[in-house]
């Protein structure tokens, strides 16, 4: 057997027998390239390898390609092997429902057409990501490495639902440590994301799933679910996907009204830094939630997006260690980390395990194997707490930065929800411009931002901006700053 034959490259062609072996194989060849499957500088398999592959002679195929190396369609040049060569090819056919694809996105969020076109904007301060480029390039490397070389074979398949209990247990103690959440490893879910750990959580209470305990109330089902009046649009979406009704609760400098909750079956609360405004949920207001979710049977989702960056205050703990029994924790590496790695966790009250998992098995069986060994090295190794402490101190400068910023250009605005996180609300005088007219304005010169109104009812505070300042390429925040000053000066 000539090894060689299996250096190649898989190729599909479909040959006519009609006029000859070569007369096929260059048709089938010219047709590849015509409709765009072969694109300009596609590396063709060796005439051994293909003449292999099609059970045909090896001077058929080498013919082929010296007639269509002559006509132009392809070129062959010595050490760099045949290759199709530089030729119009048309685009493949879009389908119509994507062309929908971003009026459908605007229809869904109330955004205008100007919000969704800032998508493409040289500049953005929308809050909801960090900063992409300190993503720990090296220490990822060297901890996917080391998972490499530890992983058991058994990794590779079909593993449990839940995720690896390497990243299980690596979450658990990291959790209890730095958030004070009471995590036990067989009670937690890895998930590809924080939006299909709502979706999970989501259709498992819609199915009435979650009953409590005997002598802690009655369970009515999941069919409705408290969200705060201003919060990130999609996650109301997925929960009313999954077949939950949705009401809000007012926001107001204690968090949410809480006392609104009436007659429901579940809860979704950013309590450790509400988002957008930026406010924790009050001690008085925490105690209130725990003893609703206790007396009633009621389930209490906790959202801690970005629970790890504090900066003028002691960090306020997960709402989960008052009653691990009666409240879902939530985390992310997308705020930590990126949310490219797709990874987020649900730390569960036993009686929900079974039915989310269950969703989990049929949604996607399991997240992906690699990332979340990496994530438990780099959580063990301590690099993880490194760079965690690293990027707190680079939000916290670019949070003063723009802090004093605004204070030099356009002290006449007021700026809170800077205790946490990654964004600050930066509320509009009276007689302001509109949000949606600063939004324009600051697209004008190519910035992208978002009004607080994008993210619910704005309460009786009034209008505001609200400015990630954690997403922009370090050589790209100054410039961002000085558009937005520009903005709000007019």
């Amino acid at each position: 057997m000539d090894e060689r034959a299996n250096h190649g490259v898989d190729l599909h062609l479909e040959l006519s027998r009609g006029g000859g072996l070569r007369a096929g194989l260059e048709g089938a060849l010219r047709a590849a390239v015509r409709e765009g499957r072969l694109t300009p500088g596609t590396r063709l398999p060796s005439s051994r390898t293909l003449a292999k592959d099609l059970g045909i002679a090896r001077n058929t195929v080498a013919d082929a390609y010296g007639q269509l190396v002559a006509e132009g369609w392809l070129t062959a040049r010595q050490g760099s092997g045949t290759r199709v060569a530089g030729r119009a090819c048309p685009e493949p056919p879009v389908p119509a429902s994507t062309l929908v694809d971003a009026s459908l996105h605007a229809a869904e969020h109330g955004l205008s057409e100007t919000a969704t076109l800032a998508q493409r904007r040289q500049y953005d301060l929308r809050p909801g990501s960090p900063d992409l480029s300190s993503f720990p390039r090296s220490a990822w490397l060297a901890a996917a490495r080391q998972a490499l070389n530890r992983a058991p074979n058994e990794a590779f398949g079909y593993t449990d639902p839940r995720g690896r209990p390497e990243l299980r247990e690596a979450l658990a103690g990291y959790l209890s440590r730095a958030r004070g959440v009471r995590a036990h490893p067989d009670l937690m879910v890895v998930c590809t994301g924080f939006v299909q750990a709502v979706g999970l959580l989501g259709r498992a209470l819609a199915a009435g799933s979650g009953a409590p305990p005997s002598g802690r109330g009655t369970s009515r089902g999941g069919r409705r679910i408290a969200v705060e009046a201003l919060g990130f649009p999609d996650t109301r979406t997925v929960l009313r996907r999954a077949g939950l009704t949705t009401y809000e609760l007012p926001v107001d400098a204690d968090g949410a009204r809480v006392d609104a909750l009436g007659d429901t079956d579940a809860v979704l609360l950013t309590p450790s830094h509400q988002y957008p405004t930026g406010v924790p949920l009050s001690p008085a207001r925490r105690g209130e939630v725990v003893a609703w979710a206790r007396r009633t049977g009621g389930v209490v989702v906790e959202d801690d997006y970005d629970g790890e960056f504090r900066y003028d205050r002691q960090p306020v703990g997960a709402l989960q260690g008052l009653d691990p029994s009666a409240v879902v924790y939530a985390g992310t590496a997308s705020k930590s980390l990126v949310p490219g790695l797709r990874l987020a966790w649900l730390a569960l009250p036993a009686r929900l395990l079974e039915p989310v998992v269950a969703e989990k098995r049929l949604a996607d069986h399991h997240s992906p194997v690699l990332d979340q060994l990496t994530l438990a090295e780099l959580i063990t190794s301590g690099a993880y707490d490194r760079h965690v402490r690293r990027m707190r101190l680079h939000y916290r400068r670019r949070r003063d930065r723009l802090v004093a910023a605004l204070a030099e250009h356009v002290p006449h605005v007021r700026v809170s929800g800077i205790a946490a996180g990654l964004h600050a609300v930066v509320e509009l005088p009276p007689g302001s411009p509109s949000e949606a007219e600063l939004v324009a304005r600051a697209a004008r010169l190519d910035l992208a931002l978002a009004g607080k109104s994008y993210y619910g009812t704005v309460d009786a505070a009034g209008p505001a901006l609200v400015i990630g300042y954690g997403s922009p390429p370090e050589h790209a925040f100054t410039g961002a700053l000085e558009r937005l000053c520009a903005v709000l000066a007019g």
